[in-house]
């Protein structure tokens, strides 16, 4: 199977085309199901129902989701009955618009799965400002509308009743592929040909879809008890695959060493074209992994990766001969990080070709899970304290109540049409609470828009058959909802010809005019609100990022320190200060690639925080190179001069981060005291030491120019 036909099939493997599939089923079916019964006005009533509520089925554990979307079928009644009411006094409408979109926007102080709540409620809403249902009727128009919410909520629990663990399956298996991607940029280190620079801009970009998806499979796996207290072999597998799979992406950031030295010292020798294409061959066996994990299929071996591993190896060892003054102990390193990583991929191989039995008796190791996820508090006053203009979400809520309130006027008085909620729907759906977020949906959704109208004119006025007609719609909607998280051009280009043809379907006519002129009034406006009404740029949060990232950091070292003084550090400490370091770092660049899309003027020292970003992954590297190590060797007896090589590293961290947070240091910091190490010369270092001294003297380099770049972003 060629790499083309691979992705096509993992996409129809994958949960981008499941959640599409599903949700249009949920919203279809009452509708379809209505029209045969003969009263297609209730089926439509109810799929109104169903598509707000499908705002909330994004993949996370199951229980999340149920409870989310009981709150909001409670939201969705009450908001729809008071729309109906509020929509019969133009003011008293603009009143209620104002109100709950700042209510309803607040709610991402919650989190991800709150916010999807408060965008169900505002769906409605908008839908409701136009259906003009007499008030004796509105109570059971409203509770037809929760009869479809209620409807989707229980098809898409049952949904995952019936196969529990695929979501988590196919989530694992995308972040399987990323890691493949990540590898391959990797192993493009090791070629000469390639521009470090650039390549490390991908890297960490490819680093920010793995955390992604790590946290992902996280919450379902950890967060569900059907998951991790059962122990069936489908969840153990998952599970042991996941702990395997973010091991191995620890051992594949250890791989990392000064690649411009690297390249100076052993480029002549062809022995890192060899590692390349070895690591290459490590993420087609990924691939091939990701690929029947969504394919709920067991993965057969591609290649003898132990006999590629001796032939590497032999090469590594003729470096000495065939090149004398050249050695070879860091080919030798990288060498042990290789062969961690192919055991890994090998081991992940054996779980899925060893009995259920035999993995819930063998695996012992005891991992608090509950430990790796986080637990988003809903107390009270989270809400109340986030209203003052030092809060983004308070600002953001502001700027989408006042924004819809000039769209809602604008669509009233100024460029009315039949379906003036467009204009608002188009605001609610492009307003984001950072301004690179607003100003790329918004461009993402003009293009789709555009795009998605020509198509819809073409299908309609080149294929009148309303049969194929229909069949179009059912597959532009499932595309609509199978890339909604994919690919947002493209998905919004699916969604144009859909609506349309919907429309042609309920007689309202030609809409495409009104729907490219209302998605330009909405997308207009959004803009503009984004830069002028409390404008939220990257450079405001960069600090706390920074001294996030910095203070993981200090967690990290710490427990290398640990080690190397000789003490027991138990290896969930050690994968829980890994996991911080790696999503601060994951945050980090993700607000730098943020403020590359911004203003010129708003992007502050954009060339340093790039060299920060750069600069911490290679820190992040060299520690989980030397933590695997620690990890794979019992814990030592103390050396001084690795110890304070260490405890320098750390106290140039704590300083950084104390200029970061305004603090004055009147003296440096002072080593940690109450660890006694042994006196011993560095002569009588043994090779691995060596080593690991002249990694950790690279480490305090990394941390000086932490510390020099950190000075001039501040200034």
């Amino acid at each position: 199977m060629n790499s083309h036909q691979r992705e096509i099939k993992s996409f129809f493997y994958s949960q981008y085309f499941s959640d599409g599939l599903r949700i249009t089923a949920g919203i279809l079916t009452p509708s379809l199901v209505a029209l045969q019964l003969g009263d297609f006005e209730l089926g439509l009533t109810m799929s109104l129902g169903a598509l707000c509520i499908c705002t909330i089925d994004s993949p996370g554990p199951v229980q999340h989701k149920r409870n989310a979307m009981a709150i909001a079928n409670g939201l969705l009644f009450a908001v729809s009955l008071i729309t109906g009411f509020a929509r019969l006094n133009v003011f008293t409408l603009g009143l209620e618009i104002t109100v709950f979109s700042f209510l309803f926007s607040m709610l991402t102080v919650y989190g991800n799965r709150a916010a999807s709540v408060g965008t169900s409620a505002l769906l409605i809403m908008i839908f409701m400002m136009d259906k003009a249902v007499p008030p004796p009727e509105l109570p059971i128009f409203c509770a037809t509308i929760l009869m479809g919410g209620l409807w989707y909520m229980i098809f898409s629990l049952i949904f995952f009743g019936i196969r529990p663990y695929r979501a988590a399956q196919q989530t694992l298996g995308e972040n399987v592929a990323d890691v493949a991607r990540f590898l391959r940029l990797k192993a493009d280190f090791y070629r000469v040909e390639t521009d470090i620079d650039d390549n490390y801009r991908r890297l960490v970009l490819q680093q920010i879809s793995v955390s992604n998806h790590q946290d992902a499979v996280r919450e379902m796996l950890f967060k569900s008890r059907l998951m991790v207290k059962e122990s069936t072999g489908a969840s153990r597998i998952l599970v042991l695959t996941f702990i395997g799979l973010v091991d191995m992406f620890e051992q594949i950031m250890a791989t990392h060493y000064d690649y411009r030295h690297i390249r100076e010292k052993y480029a002549h020798t062809g022995v890192l074209e060899e590692i390349a294409d070895f690591l290459y061959t490590l993420a087609d066996d990924l691939d091939n992994i990701g690929f029947a994990v969504l394919a709920n299929t067991r993965p057969e071996k591609l290649s003898g990766l132990n006999a590629k591993l001796e032939l590497l190896k032999q090469k590594i060892d003729e470096v000495d001969i065939k090149f004398p003054g050249t050695s070879n102990l860091v080919l030798k390193k990288i060498l042990i990080n290789l062969r961690d990583v192919s055991k890994s991929v090998s081991n992940i191989y054996k779980y899925y070709h060893s009995k259920a039995s035999d993995l819930l008796m063998n695996d012992t190791r005891e991992v608090e899970y509950s430990k790796f996820v986080t637990h988003q508090d809903f107390a009270p006053h989270i809400f109340w304290d986030n209203f003052t203009l030092s809060s983004a979400t308070f600002k953001h809520a502001l700027r989408v109540c006042l924004v819809c309130l000039v769209g809602f006027v604008t669509a009233k008085f100024i460029a009315p049409g039949q379906h003036s909620y467009w204009v608002l729907l188009t605001i609610i759906v492009i307003l984001k609470p950072g301004f690179s977020l607003s100003k790329q949906r918004n461009y993402q959704r003009l293009i789709g828009t555009i795009a998605g109208g020509a198509i819809g004119i073409l299908i309609l006025t080149y294929i009148p058959n309303a049969t194929v007609q229909f069949v179009f719609l059912v597959v532009l909607m499932m595309g609509t909802y199978s890339f909604l998280r994919l690919n947002y051009v493209v998905s919004v280009t699916f969604m144009t010809p859909f609506v349309l043809i919907l429309f042609k379907f309920l007689s309202v006519g030609n809409v495409v005019q009104e729907r490219i002129i209302d998605t330009l009034i909405g997308s207009t406006i959004a803009l503009i609100a984004s830069y002028l009404i409390f404008p939220t740029w990257e450079f405001e949060q960069i600090q706390h990022d920074l001294k996030a990232v910095i203070t993981a950091n200090i967690a990290y070292l710490q427990k290398v320190s640990e080690s190397i003084a000789g003490k027991p550090v138990a290896i969930t400490d050690y994968k829980l200060a890994r996991k911080d370091v790696y999503v601060q770092s994951a945050n980090l660049s993700a607000t730098f690639e943020r403020m590359t899309s911004e203003p010129k003027s708003k992007q502050r020292n954009i060339k340093d925080i790039h060299k920060f970003v750069v600069l911490n992954h290679i820190l992040t590297s060299y520690t989980a190179n030397i933590a695997s190590t620690l990890i794979r060797t019992a814990p030592q007896f103390p050396h001084a001069d690795l110890l304070k090589l260490v405890k320098r590293s750390m106290a140039v961290l704590k300083e950084t981060n104390k200029k970061i947070s305004g603090e004055i240091s009147d003296a440096p910091a002072k080593p940690a005291e109450g660890v006694k190490t042994a006196e011993t010369p560095s002569t009588l270092l043994s090779a691995d030491d060596a080593l690991m001294k002249e990694q950790l003297g690279f480490i305090n380099k990394i941390t000086v120019d932490i510390a020099k770049v950190t000075e001039t972003i501040l200034r």
